[in-house]
């Protein structure tokens, strides 16, 4: 159920330095430097050397700093909104939180920042996939002692909520973000993950990048200039939308004629964006922050991204948060969450795992669009759930 993003992101997170762009805000409560410490061990290489990022900052402030990352990508941030940590309840006391997936610890390490910030608070994680917290909490039911589900895929948080062991998050958490991210408010979208096309931009200009993905198996500047990586999670949601909005039948076409244009396989979607940016293939399918990864190791790499429009190839992803009905500590759930989509979390999100921000006021990094400048398709999240028939139309076609 899970995309491979979670492995990938950890190995994007440290790039650079603290920008001096970030608005620094005075705070009433004390940024505490040894919890700090314990949150900047977890993010080692990411910091400036001080527990606040900047030597421009005054210990005892929260500031973008302490939750940015650093690199090439990341410099020259511009003004940021959202709703600031200092603007929001406090957090105090034990919050029971499973998580699925996230981003190899990257997850754990804003939570470290949280408890720096709130010497009461203690996020107790408990880790998982996201498909095995999911069915954890299931078999649990009304016994699990987990306050917070966090997953990584949006499937998992739908087949929990599905199971009625979610409860409704009010309108001040999930107002902040598009609709298109609290489908039911059963669940509210943290980070996304944007379908891209990655191309060579030494072979290939913007313009001969068809605007739909079904136009792809007979774009003759991609034949045999393509890659894929069917093995993969987020290729297989990928493949699981296009059925799901189009049918099996359009789906099954749309595979033999892609293996017909001699489309290349690769094991993840990193390499296929590596492999555009040598020039081995001209463009690939894959997940926007892989082609991120490449170019902030690699900033003069001949690589853009190209975007499809409200099919498939625009798909977009998230990472998000559900408040668990059992819990017994319904305020405290709400307010982590609320946190989570707070301008702080979400500069987090973007600059050490380059996610999409749910929040319009956070861009994301690398030149991006914005989430609103996109075109997703209509469709709810939780259906890319349903994966089995997609994995038997890739074996039938001879994908997988």
């Amino acid at each position: 159920m899970t995309d491979g993003a979670p492995n990938s992101d950890a190995d994007a997170g440290c790039v650079g330095r603290a920008d001096p762009v970030g608005t620094v805000r005075r705070s009433r409560r004390r940024f505490l430097a040894a919890a700090g410490a314990a949150g900047t061990a977890g993010l080692a290489g990411c910091s400036s050397g001080s527990p606040f990022g900047s030597s421009t900052e005054t210990p005892g402030e929260v500031s973008f700093s302490d939750f940015r990352g650093s690199g090439p990508l990341v410099e020259s941030r511009p003004p940021l909104e959202g709703t600031r940590i200092e603007d929001l309840p406090e957090l105090s006391g034990e919050l029971d939180v499973y998580l699925g997936g996230g981003e190899s610890g990257l997850y754990r390490d804003l939570v470290s920042l949280f408890e720096g910030i709130y010497p009461d608070f203690t996020g107790r994680i408990r880790a998982y996939g996201a498909a095995e917290a999911a069915n954890t909490i299931v078999t649990e039911g009304e016994s699990t002692p987990a306050d917070v589900f966090w997953s990584v895929d949006a499937g998992s948080l739908g087949a929990v909520a599905a199971e009625g062991l979610t409860a409704t998050l009010p309108d001040e958490v999930v107002e902040p973000v598009p609709d298109t991210f609290h489908p039911d408010g059963q669940w509210v979208g943290t980070a996304g993950r944007a379908r891209a096309v990655p191309y060579n931009t030494d072979q290939l200009s913007a313009d001969q990048i068809p605007d739909t993905v079904m136009d792809f198996p007979g774009a003759a500047p991609l034949g045999g200039a393509m890659g894929w990586a069917p093995t993969y999670g987020a290729f297989q949601a990928f493949v699981t939308a296009m059925r799901v909005l189009v049918g099996r039948d359009r789906t099954e076409r749309w595979l033999r004629g892609m293996l017909d244009a001699g489309v290349s396989e690769y094991q993840d979607e990193f390499l296929v964006s590596n492999a555009v940016a040598e020039g081995e293939i001209a463009a690939g399918f894959a997940n926007h922050y892989y082609a991120l990864r490449v170019r902030s190791s690699r900033p003069d790499a001949p690589l853009d991204l190209a975007f499809t429009s409200g099919d498939a190839g625009a798909l977009i992803n998230v990472a998000g948060a559900a408040q668990l009905a059992p819990s017994d500590d319904e305020e405290l759930a709400r307010n982590f969450i609320r946190h989570l989509l707070s301008a702080e979390a979400q500069e987090f999100f973007a600059t050490r795992t380059y996610a999409y921000p749910t929040i319009p006021g956070i861009p994301p990094v690398g030149g991006l669009p914005t989430i609103d400048e996109l075109d997703p398709p209509e469709l709810d999240l939780t259906e890319l759930s349903d994966v089995q028939p997609t994995l038997e139309l890739l074996r039938e076609t001879g994908v997988l």
